[in-house]
Formats: structure tokens, sequence, C-alpha cells
């Protein structure tokens, strides 16, 4: 009969993507890693595989999470425009936030590895279509409601802001200045003017 685990496994994911945003994956050491955790070599090997693993399971959970609040955004009733406002500026506010913003860099982490990595190559590429889908619905709603412009290509568009939004991420790795980053969100979104 095996043991219970004595640990709460979706928290321990959650320090997870702190730990792999903060140091990025080649920078988490693994006694590193299990330190932040405050679980067992064992532990992480019986519930979670190897480092690589746990990190795919952590890319997985952040994301999934995140994408899903987005799509749940975009489909909502209301305005196109506005919903894709409050995406941006919610990603914005949690870049801003010291204790929020930790977990958001494990996308950096992540895209790093894509090189190297088929499976979350292969993962990245159905996320970021399921994400571009959703914006091409939103986009098309706001078009046919009178939103936005007729001669739009919104499947560009989509791929623009969700694209965009992503780089929120890479901009506020390397600059501090964050009225910088709302400038760039202000640009951004004036393509939908």
């Amino acid at each position: 009969m095996g043991r219970n685990k004595e640990f709460d496994t979706a928290l321990v994911l959650r320090r997870a993507i702190e730990v792999f945003g903060e140091y990025g994956y080649e920078g988490t050491s693994l006694q590193e890693l299990l330190s932040h955790l405050g679980i067992a070599r064992q532990s992480l090997y019986d519930t979670y595989g190897t480092k690589r693993d746990l990190f795919l399971s952590a890319v997985k959970t952040y994301l999934e999470g995140k994408n899903a609040a987005v799509v749940e955004r975009l489909e909502a009733p209301g305005s196109v425009k506005e919903a894709i406002r409050d995406i941006f500026q919610e990603g914005v506010n949690v870049l801003k936030d010291p204790e929020r913003s930790k977990a958001c860099f494990i996308i950096n982490s992540a895209i790093e590895q894509i090189p190297h990595d088929s499976d979350l190559a292969q993962y990245f590429e159905g996320q970021t279509k399921q994400l571009e889908a959703a914006f091409y619905q939103a986009l098309r709603r706001a078009q046919t409601e009178g939103e936005l412009k007729e001669h739009l290509d919104i499947s560009a568009l989509a791929r623009y802001l969700n694209q965009s939004r992503l780089s929120l991420t890479f901009i506020a790795k390397v600059s501090a200045d964050f009225d910088q980053l709302q400038d760039y969100v202000e640009v951004s979104l004036s393509v939908l003017d």
C-alpha cells in the first residue's frame, strides 16, 4: 500500500510556477526547486516526474488558467474593444505586482525552451491558435455589431493582439518603467480605432 501524499499538489504546482518564473528553467537547480517547493526529491519524482515534467505541468497550468480567463472575457457580452482593453490592462496590473508577476515570467522561460523542446513547442502552438481563434471570433462579433471597421483584416489583427499581449511579459522583464508598458498597450490597442 502506497503512502498518502503529505503535501498539497496544487500548492506545490503554484510554487513551481513562481520559481520557474523567477529563475527560469535553466536557472533553477533541482536543489533550489525542492527547497522552494518544500518537498523531498522522491516526492517530486513520484508525483510530477522529472524537473522537465514539473516544468511542463507548471507551464500548462499557468497558461490554461490565464488563457481561460482571456477567452471568458472575450466571449462575455458587451463591447469587444473594452474586453480587449481589460485583458491588456489586467496584464499590466499583474506585471506591476511584485508577487503576481513572478508567475507571469514563466512564459519567458518557456519560450526560451521552445527551440529545444518539441513537446513544449507543439503545446504553445496549440495554445496560440486557440487564443487567436478567440480573438478572431470576438473581432468578428465587433465587426458585425459595428464596433470595428469592416475593411480590417481580423485574422491578422487577432494574431497581432495575441502576440502583443504575450510580449508584455518580455517588456516588463527588461524594463521596470511601467509608464512605457502602459504606452505600449495604448499604441497596440490603437489599431482597433
